[in-house]
């Protein structure tokens, strides 16, 4: 069977995230969303997504195929009912599609003339970006059995202090210099080839991803995930890097979402709780207006490619798009649109051309290559985000 992962509903309420990549390839827990369906479906998987990401995305289709929308996350006894559908069947949670068979012979799918079959189990759907970071724990717990069952870990090192080191997993190459790992709140996963440097102080759920590393001295806690290549240091608290970012030094990352190609600069804070601690609202690009969250703690929200100078303040639910550059003293706003350049003082608009050269070189020393395809959807983010920028 060809299993393809669909976007749904809920991309535009993922944004800055899905501005680059589709909702497939977000990452919560240890894996992205993808890496956890081919996992249980034991076969690769191409995407549906906008157009402009088909190129670095393509979906491929064959005879029969199962549509299977991305933003809920997989669990045994959804897989075997996805994996037992028929033709002509859809599988609904509520009002919403989770996954139906088609044909590529079929023009357009008529779901009233399916037969619906309603789930109700407990899912875990992600429909706001905050929901990263707030089910981060649930998706970490899952994610550990999943990965590790039936293996056995690495041995833990002489001079790691733990707590409950049978729900900790050591992957090959990684090396743990004099820290501690407390797991006894939730699992703690260490990737491939990743190091944890001297003095750190870990506590669980959390996941560290293959060639990442953690500087001296940090103070990590749970539900907190890294992905590839990141760095991280100073306090860290219910967060998540997607991958190939950097929040190297001292300062505070709270309840917050980091994508890829991300910095932070040293001594840089985040607020994550109102000081009347009421409910924190979110910019939603989907109304373009600031959405309640229902949440009392809820951080940073940084797309792709961007960064922040040294002592910068972002205030409680901050959300940054794509590629934008941030610093200057006081507090910047709250929303602050892609490829902006600039911080309390004002912003002016980051220049495409500009920002295709930073992200070379960002890339480039982390021996990665920003292509043909990278360099067209970052413009094509540059162009649909113009509205934005009315500084």
């Amino acid at each position: 069977m060809n299993y393809i992962l669909f976007d749904g509903t809920v991309r535009n309420s993922l944004l800055p995230f899905t501005y680059t990549r589709p909702v497939a390839d977000l990452r919560i827990g240890i894996l992205t969303i993808r890496e956890k369906w081919e996992k249980y479906l034991g076969f690769t998987t191409t995407t549906l997504t906008e157009e402009y990401l088909e190129e670095k995305y393509p979906m491929v289709e064959m005879e029969q195929n199962v549509m299977i929308n991305a933003s809920f996350l997989p669990s045994d006894e959804l897989v075997n009912l996805i994996q037992d559908l028929k033709e002509n069947q859809v599988i609904f949670k509520d009002d919403e599609i989770i996954a139906f068979y088609t044909k590529s012979t079929q023009d357009e799918v008529d779901f009233e003339q399916y037969e619906h079959i309603f789930y109700s189990s407990e899912t875990v759907q992600i429909k706001n970006t905050w929901d990263l970071f707030s089910l981060n724990d649930k998706a970490l717990r899952a994610d550990f059995e999943l990965i590790t069952k039936g293996r056995k870990s690495q041995p833990i090192p002489s001079g790691v202090i733990t707590v409950n080191a049978k729900d900790i997993f050591i992957e090959e190459g990684a090396e743990i210099y004099f820290s501690s790992l407390n797991a006894s709140t939730g699992p703690i996963y260490i990737g491939k080839d990743s190091l944890i440097m001297e003095g750190s102080l870990i506590r669980g759920p959390f996941a560290l991803g293959e060639h990442s590393v953690v500087k001296m001295g940090a103070k990590i806690y749970g539900a907190t995930t890294l992905g590839p290549k990141c760095k991280v240091g100073g306090e860290v608290n219910n967060a998540i890097l997607f991958g190939y970012s950097s929040k190297s030094h001292e300062g505070y990352l709270g309840n917050a979402v980091l994508g890829e190609w991300c910095n932070i600069g040293a001594d840089t804070n985040n607020s994550n709780l109102k000081n009347n601690y009421a409910e924190v609202k979110l910019w939603n690009y989907e109304t373009e207006r600031f959405a309640k969250t229902g949440l009392q703690f809820c951080g940073l929200i940084m797309g792709d490619h961007s960064k922040c100078a040294i002592n910068t303040m972002f205030n409680t639910g901050t959300v940054v798009g794509v590629s934008a550059n941030i610093y200057g003293s006081n507090f910047p706003r709250n929303f602050i649109p892609s490829f902006s350049w600039g911080g309390a003082a004002g912003f002016s608009t980051y220049q495409i051309q500009k920002a295709k050269e930073t992200a070379h070189l960002v890339m480039k020393r982390k021996n990665e290559v920003f292509d043909d395809k990278e360099q067209r959807i970052l413009a094509h983010v540059f162009e649909i985000t113009s509205k934005y920028r009315n500084y």
